[in-house]
């Protein structure tokens, strides 16, 4: 088989720019669905926090990135603790507005 085929049509990872762009957009729709002023510093520590998540577990996540319900089950249990206690908000709310915003 011809090498050049198998690089030309083998999965690629997005890269660090776009993962933390999707990373602060998500972010950015969960927040508008809690309807509660965040301050833009804590904004970025959970951006920051969200982005070192998915890079850690980037694999998985690229392996189920076409199921958006598996996505947020791993965000709820991994990302969401962190970020309620970080905004000073309740779990379960911010969970929801997340599977709001991300469609999960």
């Amino acid at each position: 088989m011809n090498k050049m085929n198998q690089q030309k049509h083998a999965p690629s990872y997005p890269n660090a720019r776009q993962i933390r762009r999707a990373c602060s957009k998500e972010l950015y729709r969960t927040i508008k669905r809690l309807g509660k002023w965040i301050a833009p510093n804590l904004v970025e520590q959970a951006e920051t926090l969200y982005f070192k998540k998915v890079a850690l577990n980037l694999p998985w996540i690229y392996e189920n990135s076409s199921n958006r319900k598996v996505l947020a089950d791993w965000w709820e249990e991994n990302v969401c603790p962190e970020i309620a206690v970080l905004w000073n908000v309740e779990p379960a709310a911010l969970g929801k507005a997340f599977r709001d915003a991300f469609g999960g």
